[in-house]
């Protein structure tokens, strides 16, 4: 399956954009040597930004598998999502 939604591509650049500034303000920090608690701070923000974009894209594959008309083939989606998600818990 492709993102086809022009919506859903948008909202997960933006999103992706965004963790990528996450991670080289924490690079910087880094080279900075700020305080632990603060880089573990803005770590604990990236997992949750990528939890968000994962659970984003995870709707966006349910809504395609959900309205396939061919039986074998949504059981084959929902089979993969399933197997995807449980590696992401």
């Amino acid at each position: 399956m492709r993102i086809q939604d022009s919506d859903v591509k948008a909202e997960l650049s933006r999103r992706l954009k965004r963790i990528g500034g996450q991670v080289r303000g924490v690079e910087r920090m880094l080279e900075e040597e700020r305080e632990c608690r603060e880089i573990a701070q803005q770590l604990s923000a990236i997992r949750s930004a990528v939890h968000q974009a994962s659970v984003e894209l995870m709707r966006s594959y349910a809504a395609c598998c959900l309205t396939e008309e061919d039986e074998r083939a949504r059981d084959i989606m929902v089979k993969d999502l399933m197997a995807i998600l449980s590696r992401t818990a």
